[in-house]
């Protein structure tokens, strides 16, 4: 059987090309009993994010025509995928699904939340009936390289996206999240996703004020938190230890007035601030209040440029791993074939031995001496053991074949040296 792994991703197509190679989970699901019912198939799973769409599969040698059944699929045709399709086989194909698990694919390297998309792909094909042998052990074997990249190397210990490095920021001046309250200002997709990780390091409270109440409202509900509009943000600055501001608004909504009054009922608590916005939504002297920690998005860049340097450090240990991790699959195969070429060997010899066994039995119930049975059983054992090989090895000679000559030495002489090798069964 063949490893096959075919696909594009956020390199190789646009976002509306992606957009329609999606799969959402009812698409999934209907798409993984097509390929159970598909020639050549043996075993499948799908993983479809909004960067990515991709197929592993096993496959008989001759195989399917994969890019066909997904060019249908999603009714594109095959000229325009192919060209932005990869496709990839055997070990490359084991190597590439290695690097996406660990994030060394992604849009933002090192990228965690693959590694679970991964894991979902898995599910669904082990519930769809199309992981029932080999491609599960290899699924295992890529989890658990992933599992060594996110806990050997600092791929995922820095931030590299201003929304994460904002939070990560936060707690540097906080050493507990869970007891701060945080504010946002702003509801577009900068303020979602930090408010997303804050919900994730479980902040005591969120607020999210916007100029339209009922959209500050809808994203809060979304973290469990609460929605404001912007003419309530004074009151809601004093309970706030955490701000984090991105807005489209031309002129700065917090003003250094606003900001001393907060502290003053605050009892000078510290604030932290984080102004993501361009033009700046915060007075930049604000900074200079005594309790205020404020950040701009300079700070943030600067940060993540040097996080992402670290992160591409931490990579090249990473495919160090995956590249150990390949060697090591590819000795366990080789293990397997010999392990095979074994059980066949011993199913031979042990047809020939009792075969020459039923012989002496029948000898001995006839009444033949024990001794002589016994010696003309072994006689007989050893020279039907030895027919196959001595005809082979003379054969190698005369054509002077003196390395298979050497590799006969090494496997069927004894050696005091040789490691003692386990039953092949």
């Amino acid at each position: 059987m063949n490893l096959v792994a075919v696909g594009v991703n956020h390199t190789t197509a646009d976002v509306e090309i992606r957009e329609r190679l999606a799969f959402s989970t009812q698409q999934a699901q209907a798409a993984l009993a097509s390929l159970r019912d598909m020639p050549g198939v043996r075993e499948a799973a799908l993983l479809s994010t909004c960067n990515r769409t991709e197929l592993y599969c096993l496959t008989d040698e001759s195989g399917p025509d994969l890019v066909d059944w997904l060019a249908q699929r999603r009714s594109l045709s095959r000229d325009k995928l192919m060209s932005i399709l990869y496709q990839h086989q055997g070990e490359q194909a084991l190597e590439h699904m290695m690097r996406v698990a660990g994030g060394l694919d992604s849009l933002v390297l090192g990228e965690p939340q693959i590694l679970g998309q991964m894991r979902e792909a898995y599910a669904r094909a082990h519930e769809a009936g199309l992981l029932n042998g080999e491609l599960s052990r290899l699924f295992q074997e890529v989890f658990s390289v992933a599992k060594r990249i996110r806990t050997e190397t600092g791929i995922g210990a820095n931030p590299v996206s201003v929304a994460y490095a904002a939070v990560s920021f936060a707690r540097h001046i906080f050493a507990d999240l869970k007891k701060s309250r945080a504010l946002l200002i702003g509801a577009g997709e900068m303020i979602e996703l930090v408010a997303r990780h804050l919900s994730e390091q479980q902040v005591s409270e969120i607020t999210i004020a916007n100029r339209t109440a009922a959209r500050a409202s809808e994203l809060a509900a979304s973290v469990g938190g609460r929605g404001i509009s912007l003419e309530e943000l004074p009151v809601a600055l004093e309970h706030a230890d955490i701000l984090i501001s991105c807005t489209a608004a031309p002129l700065p909504i917090l003003g250094k007035g606003m900001v001393e009054r907060a502290l003053k009922q605050r009892r000078h608590r510290p604030m932290f601030m984080v102004d993501i916005a361009v033009p700046r939504d915060i007075e930049p002297e604000v900074g200079d209040l005594d309790d205020v920690y404020l950040y701009t998005v300079d700070h943030l860049q600067e940060a993540i440029q040097e996080n992402v340097r670290a992160r591409q450090e931490a990579a090249q240990e990473a495919a160090e791993l995956i590249r150990d991790a390949i060697v090591r699959h590819r000795r366990q195969r080789r293990e397997q074939d010999a392990v095979s070429v074994l059980r066949e060997y011993r199913e031979q010899r042990t047809e020939l031995a009792a075969g020459e066994l039923d012989k002496a039995l029948q000898q001995l119930q006839n009444g033949g001496d024990p001794e002589e049975v016994l010696r003309r059983f072994q006689h007989s054992l050893v020279n039907k053991w030895l027919h196959g090989p001595s005809v082979t090895l003379r054969r190698m000679a005369a054509e002077g074949r003196a390395e298979a000559l050497l590799t006969a030495r090494e496997l069927l002489l004894d050696d005091d040296d040789k490691t003692d090798l386990s039953d092949p069964e």
